[in-house]
């Protein structure tokens, strides 16, 4: 993986071109206003970007990962609020759905949302539980409605939901079977807005303030029994699935964030002065461009490589693991030093790279933390060693 075919170059460069003349613009605006860019998502639809693996007879772009993990990465170095509500829709709602739902249940639940005609979101995490994914709270129990019939009754609260405010349907893990502990929860296809589902506040957030994050408060929402996703107790198999291809989507995400840090510290290089010319000739600032610049490129193979194994329809969680860990630490490390070398410059939000320091620190905890990432990593290690 050193040469791009001519496909994912050119999904490259127009990616590219739309961050440049239409994300990048309005960046920090959208940022600073906490405003949902929806003119720059519908962009996105109009392009194939929202559901860009998804084949084409479901609505999607029929592309593949690798073309989606470039694309990420383009669109989040433009505006990395802009990436998260792409990776949800492509990564955590489509993909789940294109995986496992029947062929009735993609015409309503797949094909607009792939278009990007509609958004979906994803609700894994509760108040109570974050990286213990399997301790879920939320119940879904079988009613009779009287005008349902025999249908599913949601109750509980799902919390840290990217794209909650905005979106059209919910993938919604919830617990049918207590005592089964993970092998009794289930997945469910929610719509939104829906009678019983209510809306937490949106959350003010240090980062990707322009993407909403809210809670979904469940109390005696009745969905159709019909709506279930998969079979009765594998959801938390589905999630697990799910968050390895969302982890390629986050580590794209992390690398367009450190992209637009480094150039932005190259360009802001060659114009400070001090001592007489440009920092660009200070060995101190070379030495900083040198890491930042071989930490990125490192972790950009790795997040190909997820990529084109996932593609190629092998295991790929220890490598998405890896690529996610690499990345988004490498996104926070290179923004981290974009400040060192803005200096004062960079700590007012005249300049970008404070943003893109907030915008990185996320993609250090959602869709598993760091911590998350070393466990999925080293129990796979000791396995693929020890036997």
């Amino acid at each position: 993986m050193f040469k791009l075919s001519e496909t994912h170059d050119e999904i490259r460069k127009t990616a590219r071109k739309l961050a440049d003349d239409l994300l990048a613009p309005l960046a920090a605006h959208h940022d600073r206003e906490h405003l949902y860019p929806a003119e720059q998502v519908k962009a996105l639809a109009k392009l194939g970007f929202m559901g860009i693996a998804v084949k084409e007879d479901e609505g999607g772009a029929g592309v593949d990962n690798l073309a989606y993990a470039i694309a990420m990465e383009e669109v989040s170095r433009g505006c990395a609020s802009t990436g998260v509500v792409m990776s949800v829709n492509n990564s955590l709602y489509c993909d789940p759905v294109a995986k496992f739902a029947t062929a009735e249940q993609k015409k309503t639940w797949l094909a607009p949302f792939a278009s990007g005609a509609r958004l979906g979101c994803f609700a894994l995490s509760e108040p109570g539980n974050g990286s213990d994914a399997g301790a879920a709270s939320c119940t879904a129990s079988v009613v009779d409605d009287p005008k349902l019939g025999s249908c599913w009754e949601l109750n509980g609260t799902k919390a840290w939901i990217t794209n909650g405010c905005e979106a059209n349907a919910a993938l919604v893990f919830a617990s049918t079977d207590k005592a089964a502990k993970h092998k009794g929860i289930s997945a469910f296809l929610v719509a939104m807005p829906t009678p019983g589902l209510s809306l937490g506040k949106k959350e003010d957030k240090l980062g990707i303030r322009a993407s909403s994050t809210c809670n979904l408060i469940f109390e005696g929402c009745r969905i159709p029994k019909g709506n279930l996703l998969g079979e009765a107790g594998a959801g938390f198999k589905i999630a697990m699935g799910t968050l390895d291809g969302g982890r390629i989507g986050i580590a794209a995400q992390a690398l367009g964030i450190a992209q637009a840090a480094l150039e932005a510290s190259v360009a802001y290089s060659k114009e400070r002065l001090a001592f007489g010319a440009p920092i660009e000739k200070l060995q101190a600032i070379q030495f900083k461009i040198a890491d930042m610049a071989l930490r990125l490129e490192s972790a950009r193979l790795l997040t190909w490589r997820a990529a084109t194994l996932k593609d190629a329809g092998v295991k790929y969680t220890k490598e998405a693991a890896m690529a996610k860990l690499a990345a988004s630490e490498t996104a926070t490390f290179v923004a981290h030093q974009a400040i060192q070398i803005f200096g004062g410059n960079g700590y007012v939000t005249e300049y970008p790279v404070e943003r893109h320091y907030r915008d990185a620190r996320i993609t250090e905890i959602y869709e598993g933390t760091s911590e998350i990432q070393r466990l999925v990593i080293g129990t796979n290690v000791l396995k693929e060693i020890g036997g």
